[in-house]
């Protein structure tokens, strides 16, 4: 009797739905089952029909869309041609990664699990839920969930007889193997040389964009760094629109890579070809060159600055020979275990680097050969497109706010992708910045005469900074802002070009200066304020209303004062100012764009 085979498809925008994917399939190995994990839309979708056991593992991104290594399994899986019947050999479980915070909470997990039963496939348990809000974060949902899995598909699927478990105390095999090439180091001149320009830029072909200016917008005595930055990108041949994009992948800060070279005793010059140990479930990662320099794989790929995942240290455990560290590391990796791991790790956003320091002799058991399965690769980061081709020709601009805070941690918190972005300097030498665009998920009314109303606080303004360089350009001028900050002498952004557009009669602007007089100001009471102006432009006039910046309280108290105007300007009940917006949602006439 064979070992039961299980696959394990994952939608993951961040790598959190991966890292999860990848957790049940040491699991599955541990059970002694045949496992492989992929990306949804690495997958043959085609096989889905004669697949035995599948769990997906999906997270969901912007206004309830799924992951972009989903997209395409989502389009096929929702063709109306696919007959009712066409999943009905499979057994399967779907677990969602969500937060709660966020209005369409875990939207892709619980569509994918509908349409799994109306496919007619065995659904073995309730969709998983995962909630980052959880006091014990996501894992306070998927252990229970993951607990209730096994149970069932062990009776289902049972291990055949003879055959041992791997305990959890012992590494399973690694992914790749490291073979490092004797008297072949890097040339570190070759590694300012410009990339050769690809034809169509994206995540595994980007361009480098030039770095033309890098300015601080906020005043000098102002607590928060945000920069202004431009990136010219001629001949790239990269399109966008008002409301995409801009992609970027960071990298570790020298200092960094010389500590984690130093920690693992490896020549940050040396250079190794990697290869998979099962060339059936892995191959080598795309982004890394063979052969390739470990300073290049620390520098670009591992990402040794973030806070690590529970499966840190699942693995780092399965090293440990010093008894009081093997301890430890077995209480964070256990269920009983996660509120000291929040409280060493998460609450002091401890990184990985620094874990390794803490516990130096299991640190120097590490064998090279598991970098990749320790570390997961550095995800890019995105941000909104602050400017217009056509009021920019070549060039992409940002709005970025340098993430630089303090906890218990001796060193003040930084943002890898903010804190890298700050330190570049176009004034010193010639700076590239790797870069693709990506389709964002609000877009802009086409009929020149339907008014746009755009809530934008703080770095929450730059796509609709983009958004009025083209409606401007194209002549459309029935455009009104929403902006907030805290002090009009010290954070005002783009104040100079809000005042040219108003003069011009370009743009009608309301402002919410929150520390500028005693009260507290928000753009929400401004929303309050201009309920008959506002109920005009939507209800008389078919305007669209924006709402982009942060997602904790904002989004929320503006959805409510534009709701308040609704009744006290249209006559409407609550709940028909409720169903009004719902309306306005489904027709594309209101939209957000939030972070958390």
């Amino acid at each position: 009797m064979s070992a039961p085979k299980l696959l394990i498809l994952y939608g993951s925008q961040t790598g959190t739905a991966q890292d999860t994917a990848e957790r049940i399939g040491r699991q599955a190995q541990r059970r002694g089952m045949q496992v492989k994990a992929e990306a949804l839309d690495s997958y043959n979708v085609a096989n889905l029909i004669s697949e035995s056991l599948v769990v997906f593992v999906c997270s969901t991104t912007g206004q309830g869309d799924p992951p972009d290594n989903m997209k395409n399994f989502w389009r096929f899986v929702f063709r109306k041609s696919l007959p009712v019947g066409s999943l009905c050999r499979l057994d399967c479980a779907v677990l969602g990664l969500g937060d709660s915070s966020y209005p369409k909470f875990n939207f892709v997990a619980k569509k994918l699990h509908k349409r799994l039963m109306q496919l007619g496939a065995s659904v073995l348990l309730p969709v998983g839920l995962a909630d980052d809000q959880h006091d014990l974060g996501a894992d306070g949902v998927i252990d229970p969930w993951l607990t209730s899995f096994w149970e069932r598909a062990q009776a289902l699927y049972p291990t055949p007889a003879g055959q041992s478990l791997i305990s959890v105390d012992e590494p399973l095999p690694p992914r790749f193997v490291f073979r490092f090439l004797d008297d072949v180091t890097e040339n570190r001149a070759d590694r300012r040389s410009v990339p050769e320009t690809p034809i169509s830029p994206s995540q595994t072909n980007t361009f480098p964009g030039r770095v033309v200016s890098n300015k601080r917008v906020t005043h000098a005595s102002h607590f928060q760094d945000v920069r202004h930055i431009e990136f010219d990108i001629t001949g790239s041949d990269i399109e966008f629109t008002a409301g995409d994009v801009v992609m970027m992948r960071p990298c570790n800060t020298p200092e960094d890579v010389e500590q984690f070279c130093q920690l693992l005793r490896l020549d940050p010059d040396r250079q190794f070809t990697l290869s998979p140990t099962n060339c059936d479930t892995g191959s080598v990662p795309a982004r890394l060159a063979q052969p390739c320099t470990v300073r290049h794989l620390v520098e670009s790929f591992l990402d040794i600055a973030a806070v690590p995942r529970r499966s840190f240290f699942e693995l780092l455990a399965t090293f440990a020979t010093n008894e009081l560290e093997r301890e430890k590391l077995s209480e964070f990796n256990s269920a009983q275990g996660q509120d000291e791991l929040h409280a060493y790790c998460n609450r002091p956003r401890r990184t990985a680097l620094e874990v390794l320091t803490d516990f130096p002799h299991t640190t120097a058991e590490l064998s090279v050969d598991y970098l990749l399965d320790l570390f997961p690769e550095i995800q890019p980061r995105s941000f909104s497109i602050a400017s217009s081709l056509l009021a920019h020709p070549n060039r992409i601009q940002i709005l970025l706010a340098v993430v630089h805070y303090k906890t218990k941690m001796h060193l003040p918190r930084k943002g890898l992708c903010s804190s890298w972005l700050a330190s570049l300097d176009p004034t010193q030498e010639d700076v590239y910045v790797p870069l693709w665009v990506k389709k964002g998920s609000m877009k802009f009314p086409k009929d020149p005469n339907s008014p746009v109303i755009m809530v934008g606080p703080g770095t929450g303004v730059a796509p609709f900074r983009s958004a009025l360089q083209e409606r401007i350009a194209q002549g459309k001028t029935a455009n009104v802002l929403y902006f907030g900050c805290r002090s009009q002498s010290k954070d005002f952004y783009c104040s100079s070009e809000w005042e040219e557009m108003e003069k011009a009669g370009q743009l009608t602007l309301f402002t919410a200066f929150s520390r500028d007089q005693e009260d507290k100001i928000y753009v929400q009471q401004r929303v309050q304020e201009q309920a008959e102006l506002l109920w005009d432009l939507i209800a008389n006039k078919n305007g669209y209303f924006y709402i982009a910046g942060n997602a904790k309280q904002m989004p929320t108290a503006v959805c409510d004062a534009l709701k308040e105007g609704f009744q006290s300007q249209g006559g409407v009940s609550s709940a028909e100012a409720d169903e009004m917006l719902v309306a306005m949602e489904r027709a594309g006439r209101f939209q957000s764009e939030t972070w958390s």
